[in-house]
C-alpha cells in the first residue's frame, strides 16, 4: 500500500451521522490532538481516499494514516482507539483475526445511513474542532 506524507490524519464520511460523531467522539477523548480530520467529500479527503483504493462516491471504510501508512476498517478503528488516552487496552483486540473482525464492521457501514442517518451535507465543526480538519 502507498505511503502517504501527513501522518494521523482520519478520513471520515462526513454526511453519515454515526461517522461524524465517530470523529467527535475521538476529538474530545484526544487531549494531546494528534489526530486530524478529513471528510472524503472534501478536495484532499477524495484524494487521500482514492490513493488507498477507497471510492470517493460510495466509501466502505474510514482510514486513518498513522505511521504513513493506511489503516482501513477494524484496523482503523482499533488503531485510532489504541492511540487515546486510558483507551490502550483495545491493541488486544488486534489479536482477533481480521477476518472475524472486518465482517463485523462492514456490516455495520453497509447499513450506516439506514441505522444512524445521514446529513444532507458534511458536519460543520466546532471552532476548535474546525481547526484539526484539513479540507
Amino acid at each position: 500500500m502507498p505511503k502517504w506524507p501527513d501522518d494521523d490524519v482520519i478520513l471520515f464520511d462526513g454526511v453519515c451521522i454515526f461517522c461524524s460523531r465517530w470523529v467527535r467522539f475521538v476529538a474530545e477523548r484526544d487531549t494531546a490532538k494528534r489526530f486530524r480530520f478529513t471528510p472524503i467529500q472534501s478536495d484532499y479527503g477524495a484524494k487521500l481516499a482514492r490513493t488507498f483504493g477507497i471510492d470517493p462516491d460510495d466509501p466502505d471504510t474510514n482510514a486513518v494514516v498513522h505511521g504513513g501508512e493506511a489503516f482501513l476498517k477494524s484496523d482503523a478503528a482499533l488503531t485510532v482507539l489504541s492511540h487515546l488516552p486510558g483507551w490502550g487496552w483495545v491493541r488486544v483486540l488486534l489479536a482477533v483475526p481480521k477476518p472475524l473482525r472486518d465482517p463485523v464492521y462492514s456490516l455495520v457501514a453497509k447499513n450506516r445511513y439506514r441505522i444512524f442517518g445521514k446529513y444532507d451535507a458534511c458536519f460543520v465543526p466546532d471552532a476548535d474542532l474546525r481547526a484539526r480538519v484539513i479540507e
